[in-house]
């Protein structure tokens, strides 16, 4: 799964994305709102986590730029201002969620977790296909009951396609919710880890669609 954080102080956004990669979570990390808005229009994210206090454009206007696209992308603002009238226009613009500094990592991973389940319509927040149980709160993945030990990418991937059940996720999708756009991809890395996964989980689960990508079929 792919956050986009923009957030223009340095060690708290050098905490937050330490945070969410032990999280298992892929971050890409801006410091300008108008650096995000040009990302969001070429790169796929999972979710954004928004500060409105930025040195070029506010946070709001990026919000209202992004709603005004047509998109749908779940974003949780992470702001200093704490007043009522601040809180309401972040939601009017089109924030899903809003939490004020200082807070807990943990609240934020919480929020992050809500927003991405509510945005692939589970009620719950463990992700149940057939036999095999995914918990992100726990980071645990179990097949019949017996935990599957499973790499930081194995378990991305992993995510990635539960989330997305029924839909088919090209190559270059699931390489941005892996690696970051400063990382060496070798040209067969998603085929490595699919191998790896079919291995442990069995050879059913994850569908190839040929020339297109991967899917896991719905239900």
């Amino acid at each position: 799964m792919r956050i986009l954080l923009v957030e223009d102080d340095d060690l708290l956004g050098q905490g937050v994305v330490a945070g969410l990669k032990l999280q298992n979570y892929n971050v890409e990390w801006f410091q300008q709102g108008e650096q995000a808005l040009l990302s969001l229009e070429h790169e796929n994210y999972d979710a954004m986590v928004l500060d409105l206090g930025l040195p070029d454009i506010s946070g709001l206007l990026v919000l209202q730029t992004l709603r005004k696209r047509g998109s749908l992308l779940p974003v949780l603002i992470l702001t200093a201002l704490d007043g009522v009238d601040d809180r309401i226009a972040g939601l009017d613009a089109g924030a899903d969620d809003y939490l004020t500094k200082p807070f807990d990592l943990d609240e934020v991973y919480a929020r992050i977790r809500a927003l991405i389940r509510r945005a692939s319509g589970r009620a719950e927040s463990a992700i149940q296909y057939q036999n095999i149980k995914m918990d992100p709160a726990a980071h645990t993945v179990t097949k019949a009951g017996v935990a599957v030990d499973l790499s930081r990418r194995e378990y991305s991937l992993l995510h990635e396609l539960l989330e997305n059940t029924g839909r088919v996720l090209s190559r270059n999708r699931l390489e941005e919710g892996l690696y970051s756009l400063d990382d060496d991809v070798g040209s067969n890395a998603v085929e490595v880890h699919i191998h790896h996964l079919r291995k442990k989980l069995g050879n059913e689960l994850i569908r190839t669609v040929r020339g297109v990508g991967y899917t896991i079929d719905k239900i």
